[in-house]
């Protein structure tokens, strides 16, 4: 089932709401959007197999965007709406898109446009941007596609110790245009039908609130889109919209439990039955208190966008095994030491999956390599265990990533912006727990001998970033030592640069 037979079913169906405005486009009206968008593409050179990149905002059209993509065959890339122009060209060069699609919201657009080649095809929703095509106008007259070929997938950009993003390219999934991903695992685990009014919270470039709108509306059901996630508007929309899931990342439950009970209480949330959750690990007390609010209706998932595995936990299943992150439904789970000998329950080591999805890192082999071992596994890079009846637990994060409200910030990229700086003799960027985010970014810096570490050094250091770097993952504060506490191999001694940044009072 997909958004095109809902539309010949249901025409009238609303398939996507603006919760703000309450405006929405029906099932009708996306799908010829979608097969009109298809056929221009079309006649711009795009054909099965070619990339088309998208720079958008949490915006009605986006739904017809990416659904166009997939019918047309193309690898889909959603490009963060927030990345300086210089990072956000990086990824759509890398992902050779053909085609860029834009909100007129976005910010740099024109930097945008400056850095790409002259022959790529880019549209403009929702205004004028010198460089741009306007794409209503553009796409107004064209005849909608056939539904037809082979049905596209998604191409999202992942990071890692290499400082730069990387595409997660799957093998093509074999379905047929009028066919659609997710359907199974959504409808048999979250419950969603055509009667779904499910509320879009997280911005649409990440990966699991795309794959839920995608699977929303190949099921039949109605996304309510947040334009940017607030609190208190979540809940109200909960309510007004009487929605039936939703999806969240942990920062969400904080801010909402820190609500006022003036916010909290009187809210109708009785259509509300299923609440889902991924994207970071959930503080064991956080998510007690969301049950005790909204009673037994969160359920999490860890898996990601290279698809290589997926596990489940319910509410029930959760309660009795606090803290973990499920069983596997998509592969086996393994934890190994460094040598990949796989280690007995409840012993700490690098989590790899077998028996899931394959999947390369866009024109980086030695990435790929590296996420699999000799038996053929393949890891996301986290740190974990499994209980004694197969339950996984996750504790750390491999390469220093830091999962800051939900997004993952790479440190890598901080790390090479700032070495370049010329106090600067060696440096680390790390995350520490917030209460609010989950965690913050900060920095480490071992100077040059004869510098001196000061406050006004510290901004020079942050602005040195900022003016460089998107500001979600630049440090907020830096920490000045004498030494940074190095292995012999070269590897930064994780927990002791955790214990120097507890210890450290001054430099911030």
């Amino acid at each position: 089932m997909t958004l095109h037979l809902h539309a010949g079913t249901h025409p009238d169906r609303p398939a996507v709401v603006d919760a703000e405005t309450g405006a929405w486009l029906t099932y009708a009206q996306v799908d010829d959007a979608a097969r009109q968008l298809s056929a221009y593409l079309a006649s711009k050179g795009l054909s099965e197999g070619d990339s088309l990149a998208v720079v958008m905002d949490n915006d009605l059209h986006y739904l017809e965007v990416v659904w166009a993509g997939l019918r047309s065959g193309l690898r889909v890339t959603p490009v963060n709406s927030h990345l300086r122009a210089e990072e956000a060209a990086y990824i759509i060069q890398d992902c050779a898109a053909k085609a860029v699609i834009a909100s007129a919201r976005v910010a740099n657009l024109p930097g945008v446009r400056a850095l790409l080649d002259a022959q790529t095809t880019c549209l403009v929703v929702g205004g004028d941007v010198a460089g741009y095509l306007p794409y209503e106008a553009e796409v107004a007259n064209i005849a909608p596609a056939a539904v037809v070929g082979s049905l596209g997938d998604l191409m999202l950009y992942s990071s890692g110790t290499t400082g730069k993003p990387k595409g997660v390219r799957r093998p093509p999934s074999g379905l047929r245009a009028d066919e659609a991903p997710l359907l199974t695992m959504l409808y048999r685990l979250f419950g969603f039908s055509e009667s779904t009014v499910y509320l879009s919270a997280g911005p649409l470039y990440h990966a699991a609130p795309i794959g839920a709108l995608i699977g929303t509306s190949a099921i039949g059901g109605t996304t309510v889109l947040m334009r940017r996630f607030d609190p208190t508007d979540a809940l109200q929309w909960l309510a007004k919209y009487k929605i039936t899931h939703s999806q969240w990342v942990p920062t969400m439950f904080v801010r909402m439990l820190k609500l006022p009970a003036s916010i909290r209480d009187g809210l109708d949330l009785s259509s509300h039955r299923f609440a889902v959750h991924a994207g970071a690990p959930c503080p064991v007390h956080v998510k007690h208190e969301m049950m005790e609010w909204w009673g037994p209706i969160l359920h999490e998932y860890y898996g990601g966008s290279e698809g290589n595995g997926f596990t489940y936990i319910g509410p029930d299943e959760w309660l009795a095994h606090p803290g973990s992150v499920g069983k596997p439904l998509v592969g086996s789970v393994h934890i190994t030491d460094e040598d990949g000998n796989e280690l007995a329950p409840g012993t700490v080591g690098s989590v790899f999956f077998s028996g899931g999805g394959t999947f390369e890192y866009h024109g980086d082999e030695a990435k790929t390599a590296k996420a699999h071992n000799h038996r053929g596994w393949s890891t996301l890079g986290d740190i974990g265990y499994v209980d004694e009846d197969g339950y996984l637990y996750l504790t750390d994060r491999a390469a220093f990533t830091i999962i800051r409200g939900g997004v993952n910030v790479y440190p890598q990229e901080a790390e090479d912006v700032l070495v370049q700086h010329a106090a600067v003799a060696d440096c680390a960027v790390l995350g520490v727990p917030d209460d609010d985010l989950g965690e913050r970014v900060v920095a480490v810096v071992e100077l040059v001998s004869g510098v001196e570490g000061s406050a006004p050094l510290a901004e020079e250091l942050i602005t040195h970033c900022t003016t460089r770097l998107s500001k979600f993952k630049c440090p907020e504060a830096v920490y000045f030592v004498s030494e940074l506490p190095r292995m012999p191999s070269g590897k930064l001694a994780k927990h002791a640069l955790k214990d120097l940044v507890a210890a450290t009072s001054g430099g911030e």
